[in-house]
């Protein structure tokens, strides 16, 4: 039994040693070897005894650091956000890709263009996509960026659910799967100004039931969509407190370092709400500002020109 529970406890240990063998680079090897601790956002400080623990872990490890930084590896990796947000594209922020979708039998899409703001471009064929196939997608995107674009990412249905706060019963892990399996069942063309991706939000994506662990491949060159300024870093934890409008408020104007106001009829468009009467969607649109005002500490007001102000600084 003891050597079950530290077979257990290592878990996350290994897991840690593993991630800190991709994002550490060159010269955080160099500064460990000469005896000085290194930082990596999201990760405790890096001590050069973990050098030891990190070649037992990852074998092979720094001749792959020194491949890669020489450019002889064409491996690619989504970016290394820290452990608290969630990296998005902002084509997905910025559009009805994911949109308000109410209950009930969804509309398929055939290569139809989705609404989006000025300078984005998108394409989509498949069922509508709602916030909570994003927060799937998110925490998705965020497992894969620990390991090279095109390879297999296992999780299990518990981890999965955990890290979006779900109970793990039969009913959430239905709604899973089906997630899932919209994201596979897709084809997107993005442009986000010089950058753009065509594909499936997911090449792959099945469970293996042998081991009972979902199996998950994204194509590399979905990292066009995560340049430096392209993809904005989601505070998850704020994420998780919101409603589905609430959700795609914070994340449309968490990609804005200095949001403009804009008219409600144009986020009803931009949010893709299948909420017909303006009348009805100003009163939820008031009601989520009202939440995300709560939950962020950022000022959400609609004016008498029926214009949404978001202030993001914090009042004093």
């Amino acid at each position: 039994m003891a050597n079950n529970q530290d077979t257990k406890k290592s878990v996350p240990e290994l897991n840690r040693l593993k991630a800190l063998a991709r994002l550490l680079t060159l010269e955080d090897l160099k500064a460990l070897e000469a005896g000085k601790p290194v930082l990596i956002s999201g990760y405790s400080p890096v001590m050069p005894q973990d050098l030891e623990k990190i070649d037992q872990a990852c074998p092979g490890w720094r001749k792959r650091l020194e491949s890669r930084e020489e450019g002889k590896d064409n491996v690619v990796y989504l970016p290394a956000w820290p452990e608290l947000v969630r990296g998005v594209p902002n084509g997905f922020l910025r559009s009805a890709l994911f949109g308000i979708v109410a209950k009930g039998k969804r509309r398929y899409l055939e290569n139809e263009r989705i609404d989006a703001i000025d300078g984005i471009e998108v394409y989509y064929t498949g069922q509508k996509l709602d916030q909570m196939d994003l927060d799937v997608y998110e925490n998705l995107l965020h497992l894969a960026r620990q390991q090279a674009l095109g390879s297999c990412c296992r999780v299990t249905s518990y981890r999965l659910l955990k890290l979006l706060g779900k109970n793990d019963d039969g009913r959430n892990r239905k709604l899973l799967q089906l997630c899932i399996l919209r994201l596979k069942a897709t084809a997107v063309v993005i442009k986000c100004g010089r950058y753009s991706y065509i594909g499936s939000l997911l090449d792959e994506g099945y469970k293996d039931e042998e081991t009972q662990e979902w199996v998950i491949v994204l194509n590399p060159k979905i990292k066009a969509l995560f340049a430096p300024d392209q993809y904005t870093q989601i505070n998850w934890e704020v994420r998780r407190k919101l409603g589905p409008l609430a959700k795609w408020l914070h994340g449309f104007y968490a990609s804005h370092a200095k949001p403009y106001p804009i008219r409600v009829e144009t986020l009803h468009r931009l949010c893709g709400s299948e909420t017909k009467d303006l009348f009805h969607f100003r009163a939820k649109l008031r009601a989520a500002l009202q939440t995300l005002q709560a939950v962020t500490g950022w000022t959400c007001t609609i004016d008498e020109n029926d214009l949404v102000h978001i202030n993001k600084t914090p009042k004093k």
